[in-house]
């Protein structure tokens, strides 16, 4: 049992239901309100549920190898949770890595032989080289790696854009392969908020995240930002990207508002906008790693209440 929550833990179950939950409600409440389709075709979308297996098994690797060579910062940084070693096998790990990643690709295999999308196999097979290139080099780099977890952050929700797109036009737009009545245009611009929430959301937290390592990473010679640019500018840099957001949403919400989006836009504000500028003020009074491990926790709900948004869209 006790090998069984370990290795639970190992491939932060969380996040990968998570991922699963952003692309299943991205699915039914952006992409078939504006479909017209009924919410039932959902449950026989087979390639849909391929891709979001592998979403989730190729997740499940990264998280897996990125512990295997984080081991001797985490026996510094939280060595009351470290697990390679004490509980599961290094050698076990990278086998666990690839297997995950195996699978994850043969099932995007899978699925592009029915749909003919084979940039998202392209893509996919990239993002597991990037998160192995994350763990062994760019974590420790300055920036690079908190820019490259946001994009493949990201990814979870512009994949599937491209799963039920057809190609580029003139305009480099998608094309949607749907009905006449299919709005595309207002398909992409809530791909693009949402996208663009999970990347800006996630890249500050990769930066509070880096604010409470500090101690391990500056043992074993990393390079983040917190280590080169100092704490001051690290907050600073996280509290402008809070800022961002939230005024990128209230000007959302002001343009959304008429058309009808009322009750999405009150849900936006008590849920994201007012948590963040809360946030804002506790990060200028964090000073130990467990204010920093606090305030990552906290970014963590504000970003599963902005896929629940999702919900609310249409209402």
């Amino acid at each position: 049992m006790k090998i069984i929550k370990a290795f639970l833990l190992l491939i932060r179950w969380p996040n990968l239901f998570f991922i699963a939950l952003t692309q299943c409600i991205y699915y039914l409440a952006v992409f078939l309100p504006i479909e017209g389709k009924n919410y039932l075709s959902f449950f026989s979308d087979i390639n849909f549920f391929l891709l979001t297996l592998a979403s989730v098994f190729i997740a499940a690797g990264g998280y897996v190898i990125n512990d295997y060579f984080d081991v001797m910062i985490d026996a510094v940084n939280k060595p009351e949770r470290l697990l390679l070693g004490p509980v599961i096998k290094k050698r076990a790990a990278i086998l666990w890595h690839w297997l995950f990643s195996f699978a994850g690709l043969a099932l995007t295999t899978w699925g592009c032989f029915s749909t003919g999308k084979w940039l998202i196999l392209g893509l996919n097979f990239i993002s597991v080289l990037l998160l192995w290139a994350y763990s062994t080099r760019f974590k420790k780099s300055l920036l690079i790696g908190n820019v490259l977890v946001s994009l493949l952050t990201s990814w979870v929700i512009l994949v599937m854009y491209i799963y039920f797109s057809k190609g580029w036009d003139s305009r480099f737009v998608w094309v949607q392969n749907r009905s006449e009545a299919f709005d595309a245009k207002l398909f992409f611009k809530w791909t693009i908020i949402y996208a663009g929430f999970a990347f800006v959301a996630n890249l500050v937290r990769e930066v509070i995240k880096d604010l409470e390592d500090m101690e391990g990473d500056r043992q074993f010679g990393a390079k983040t930002m917190a280590i080169v640019w100092g704490v001051p500018v690290s907050k600073i840099f996280a509290a402008v990207w809070m800022l961002v957001t939230i005024l990128a949403l209230f000007i959302l919400c002001l343009y959304t508002w008429q058309l009808g989006t009322w009750l999405w836009c009150i849900y936006i504000f008590l849920t994201i906008v007012i948590p963040l500028t809360f946030l804002i003020k506790k990060l200028k009074k964090a000073t130990s790693a467990a204010d920093y491990h606090q305030l990552s926790v906290w970014l963590k709900w504000i970003i599963l209440f902005g896929i629940l948004s999702m919900l609310l869209i249409n209402f």
